[in-house]
């Protein structure tokens, strides 16, 4: 089906059934001999396509009855290391009841799937394992004189086996484990359980319930978890998915004990943006702080300063007209222009500060910085400009991490560069002539 499908779009098709033998995988616990994984790798010039063909793909499995089919993408380490180890989108309904967490979980499931950058849509609790549930009537225990631990341990006796000892054979010694034989579901409720000298039917002190256990039961502060997970379709800005979930999620009713929370990489972006914006402020402070105490003003480091912005402003720009989202690496490109940028600054403005020492006027200190400094500021900006043009061509399978950080410092030295020899001069001219009226 995949051949017909993809055709000469595949490079490498690789299939293994049966569970995998990497015991780091966490999910390796739920797979068995009628489990099989099938891995394909697609020609290069193909992956920018790979979100229609995930999608494709999906379409084409959902035909298939009665199997449970997961499509997963192949990271590597650094988006592992960046990312998260679970789908790009998970919600957690949190609850006590797995009956109603079910019930919200699949509601969740289908305001979803009527978001069309969504795909491969999960939850933990469907299709699991079917289960058999035995109820233990306590009442009727008590009447039997048999206590519940009592049941519940020949049960397991009975079903799980007992060490009945050890025999030796080839020269090893091997456990002998006794319990009862495979047996239909009629023929399990009437097993007998022992009280003494007498025979109980377990159908006297308990009934039998048919039921499906979740795929798996995640548990944080004595409440039940039930997550949601879902792909994202990478061509379209991660903030802009998760507004249209909010907003499907705000039409869901749900009961007062239950709630639900999005988590996953919206959790961790905005953590990182947290601390990305407080490391942007520290920055900030300290830039200002060296200024200060080097130029011994507290005036003409703000001066210097308002690179930043002019610098931030280049970067946004840039993602804008290129039609790229501003992500995290974005971000921290963004607090590198912030030591980075004001070096023009401070070359010119240190510049007209010697100029005025030596006796000239304000403005002819302005003109004569300007045209003794301009040669070294553009050579400071272009070496680190073209230094970091490499990293923009998107070359190698992590180009879409490093290029955005490359990308947000290059545009913003430009217009920082620009702007610096045409702004500072006129903001320090500005500046001092209100310090001559204050101070006169």
């Amino acid at each position: 089906m995949l051949t017909e499908m993809l055709g000469d779009k595949m490079e490498i098709v690789y299939s293994q059934i049966g569970p995998t033998s990497s015991s780091s995988n966490e999910k390796s616990v739920f797979q068995n001999e009628n489990t099989a994984t099938l891995k394909i790798h697609l020609k290069d010039n193909l992956l920018k396509e790979s979100e229609y063909i995930i999608s494709s793909i999906e379409e084409l499995m959902g035909t298939i009855p009665d199997a449970e089919i997961s499509i997963i993408r192949d990271e590597t380490a650094l988006q592992s290391t960046l990312g998260t180890d679970e789908a790009p989108l998970v919600i957690e309904v949190k609850g006590k009841d797995l009956d109603i967490l079910d019930q919200i979980s699949s509601e969740i499931k289908a305001k979803l799937q009527e978001i069309p950058e969504l795909l491969n849509i999960k939850t933990n609790i469907e299709e699991g394992a079917p289960e058999i549930d035995v109820i233990i009537d306590r009442y009727k225990a008590g009447i039997y004189n048999m206590s519940i631990d009592e049941i519940i341990t020949q049960l397991k006796d009975l079903l799980m086996g007992k060490d009945a000892g050890k025999y030796e054979k080839d020269g090893e010694m091997n456990d002998i484990t006794v319990k009862m034989p495979d047996m239909s579901l009629s023929e399990f409720n009437s097993i007998t359980l022992k009280n003494g000298n007498k025979n109980v039917p377990l159908y006297e002190v308990a009934h039998i319930e048919k039921s499906v256990s979740p795929k798996q039961l995640f548990r944080r502060n004595q409440n039940r978890i039930g997550k949601v997970m879902a792909d994202v379709d990478r061509s379209i800005a991660f903030d802009q998915v998760i507004t249209k979930v909010r907003e499907q999620l705000t039409t869901l009713d749900i009961p007062q004990e239950y709630n639900i929370e999005i988590v996953g990489e919206e959790q961790k972006r905005q953590e990182a943006m947290s601390s990305l914006s407080f490391a942007l402020i520290l920055s900030i402070i300290l830039v200002y702080m060296v200024m200060a105490s080097q130029f011994e003003s507290l005036i003409h480091p703000f001066t210097i300063l308002l690179t930043i912005p002019l610098a931030g402003v280049g970067a946004i720009w840039a993602f804008l007209l290129l039609g790229k989202t501003l992500s995290i690496m974005a971000y921290i490109g963004i607090i590198m222009l912030a030591g980075i940028a004001v070096n023009d600054s401070i070359i010119l403005v240190d510049a007209i500060n010697q100029f005025k020492a030596q006796g000239l006027s304000l403005k002819d200190s302005i003109i004569r910085a300007g045209e003794n400094r301009i040669r070294p500021i553009i050579m400071t900006s272009l070496t680190t400009i073209l230094a970091l043009l490499p990293l923009t061509f998107g070359i190698g399978e992590s180009a879409a991490l490093r290029s955005p950080m490359a990308i947000a410092v290059i545009a913003g030295l430009i217009t920082s560069t620009l702007l610096t020899l045409v702004v500072i001069p006129c903001v320090y001219y500005v500046f001092e002539k209100i310090k001559v009226k204050l101070f006169s």
